[in-house]
């Protein structure tokens, strides 16, 4: 608490916290925004996995069509006040299991593309279990481009701790790369209770030489809401295999694309809400403005409710000030290990070194930063630092929020420090 308390002081210079309040708007103002992604989340699985802290429910056909149906008016409510179709820059299904309800997948499409003019390609994250031709030639038909696959790990003893089992994952991958998408994104968990270095570089290596071109690796988090058995490591752990997976991944002429990302060279960049903007769409959904940041209620049924009656389903919402906005575009800039000068300035509408120029000039001084061209790129020094912040922040913000929104589907208020 006290490490992201220090940074919002420093960097926002103001003891004001970030306070998220349940006064919402009945509209989004999104139409003249640039870069602009496209999430919709789909709320059931098969099983609820204890360690995913996203929410979800055990998939109900009955449910999900109401929710289909609620979702399509969302769609409608978001773009009532469009003239003309508004420029897309990717869409992402998310979930959940999204292929759950991948009969209707493809009407969910279509609402957005009357809509929106979708350029940057369709995404879909996809549990192991969906991975067979019947789903895949669904996938490709209706036109997505790029797929996400939760793997985890390809061993059995992580998997164990993780609850998952490993169900010919690697027979799978090379189905999925018979299908010639232009980017196959794996997820793995890295710092498993349990796990060793070699057990997760084995993972990186067979999840290349089975067809990914990009594996995204995110750290084991111990949510308090989760029934976890297992604790997580310690941050020494963590850090030496963060250093194991950036030399192997060198080695063998991958490239580290963001703090826990790495990619084949050349290949499309897959990403599910890492852009300057997105609206998002569905029960907990995320919507990132130019000067808001608005959360969906976490319950399906109220959502379908709202929305029956329609008004957005948005259960709380941060008015940022020009600091706190310009905070949080650096935050997820770090992610991607380098910042855009000149997006920053077309964002914020002030340039990155008037606001930050003492800021940067100590980053530099410290080796955190290496200015290069129009970008500041972070050092593997500051790689390791954003992924210890992240965590921080993850624990005392996020888990905080979802906690409270798991309980009420529309808070009055919540306040960050």
């Amino acid at each position: 608490m006290l490490i992201t308390s220090m940074l919002r002081v420093f960097l926002t210079r103001s003891l004001k916290p970030f306070v998220f309040t349940g006064r919402n708007e009945n509209k989004l103002k999104f139409e003249s925004l640039e870069d602009l992604g496209l999430y919709v989340h789909i709320p059931f699985c098969r099983n609820v996995c204890s360690f995913c802290p996203y929410f979800k429910e055990v998939f109900d056909s009955h449910k999900a069509e109401n929710y289909k149906k609620a979702l399509l008016k969302e769609i409608d409510i978001v773009c009532r006040n469009l003239k003309g179709k508004k420029h897309a820059a990717s869409l992402y299904f998310g979930g959940g299991t999204p292929a759950l309800m991948i009969d209707d997948l493809e009407e969910i499409i279509d609402r957005l593309k009357s809509y929106f003019s979708i350029e940057g390609g369709i995404g879909i994250e996809l549990h192991p279990e969906d991975i067979k031709e019947s789903t895949l030639d669904k996938l490709k038909n209706i036109g997505i481009s790029m797929v996400s696959i939760g793997i985890q790990s390809f061993d059995q003893k992580c998997l164990q701790r993780l609850g998952r089992k490993n169900d010919s994952f690697e027979e799978k991958l090379n189905l999925v790369k018979s299908y010639d998408f232009d980017a196959v994104d794996v997820d793995l968990i890295f710092a498993i209770p349990g796990q060793t270095d070699k057990t997760l570089l084995k993972d990186i290596k067979t999840a290349f030489d089975k067809g990914a071109t990009q594996v995204s690796t995110f750290p084991f988090i111990d949510f308090t809401f989760a029934d976890n058995d297992y604790k997580t490591m310690p941050k020494k752990n963590k850090k030496r295999m963060l250093k194991k997976m950036l030399e192997y991944c060198s080695n063998i002429s991958i490239e580290r694309t963001s703090v826990w990302t790495f990619a084949k060279k050349g290949t499309k960049r897959f990403s599910s809400a890492t852009r300057d903007n997105f609206l998002g769409f569905g029960v907990s959904a995320v919507t990132l403005l130019k000067d808001t940041f608005k959360i969906n209620t976490f319950s399906i049924d109220d959502y379908i409710k709202r929305v029956n009656s329609s008004i957005l389903p948005s259960s709380l919402t941060l008015y940022f000030t020009r600091r706190q906005r310009a905070v949080y575009y650096l935050f997820w800039s770090a992610y991607s290990l380098k910042i855009d000068i000149k997006k920053f300035e077309k964002i914020i509408g002030e340039s990155l070194d008037k606001m930050f120029g003492f800021e940067i000039y100590l980053a530099e001084k410290l080796k955190l930063l290496v200015k290069c061209g129009n970008f500041y790129e972070l050092t593997p020094e500051s790689s390791y630092l954003y992924h210890f912040i992240e965590q921080a922040y993850t624990r005392e913000y996020i888990i905080k929020m979802w906690n409270v929104s798991r309980k009420e589907a529309f808070p009055d208020k919540i306040v960050l420090r």
